[in-house]
């Protein structure tokens, strides 16, 4: 049987991000490393535990898709409809960040105007109120961890928190380029992963640019 996220799990994480932590947490997909987006010194701890080159860019993750838009008063009305459409979800979304926010997510000298946005499905997280920055619990590079086992051990013997939730499905996020979504209804799959490129269709109504 796989062990059971708790509200006193959900509150440890909460509590290790707010306190300058890098957690590893089980996503909807594979578990992932996580820390506050606005805390410098946790962002290039976490980077540095991964060994993920500091121009790549990192995505901010929600646990809960309110939660997200409230920070994110100023997406447009188009793209706005699609995030609620397609999150939560094993998606990934580029959106257009006009007003620069989580800019430690670029990476040094990276795009401010992006931002990569995720709202897993993972109920047991859900009351976390928190945006965290997010990205695989792995070596840059290498295999995505279905399992804490799969974590590479200088990763999990680092972590402040490693939350174990049982064996994941193992597929990462499908990455969506939204970022001219708004103007021209485009959009275009950047990574297929974990959501079939045909299902993004039906979800936005268009066909897209696979």
């Amino acid at each position: 049987m796989s062990p059971a996220l708790t509200p006193a799990h959900a509150a440890a994480f909460a509590a290790c991000i707010k306190g300058g932590g890098v957690a590893v947490f089980p996503a909807d997909t594979v578990y992932g490393l996580a820390c506050d987006p606005e805390h410098s010194e946790a962002v290039a701890r976490l980077y540095e535990l991964k060994g993920r080159p500091a121009d790549k860019p990192a995505a901010v993750m929600w646990f809960d898709r309110d939660a997200a838009l409230a920070q994110l008063p100023d997406l447009p009305a188009r793209t706005r409809a699609a995030v609620e459409d397609l999150l939560p979800g094993k998606v990934t979304l580029l959106l257009p960040n006009r007003q620069g926010r989580f800019p430690l997510a670029a990476g040094p000298g990276g795009d401010v105007r992006t931002l990569g946005v995720r709202v897993p499905d993972v109920p047991a997280l859900a009351s976390v109120p928190l945006a965290v920055l997010q990205s695989s619990a792995n070596v840059s590079g290498g295999a995505d961890a279905r399992t804490i086992s799969e974590v590479p051990d200088a990763i999990r013997t680092s972590a402040d928190l490693v939350l174990d939730a049982g064996r994941l499905p193992g597929t990462p996020s499908t990455v969506i380029d939204l970022r001219t979504y708004e103007d021209t209804g485009e959009w275009t799959v950047v990574r297929e992963g974990a959501v079939p490129t045909a299902d993004v269709a039906r979800a936005l109504g268009i066909v897209g640019r696979p």
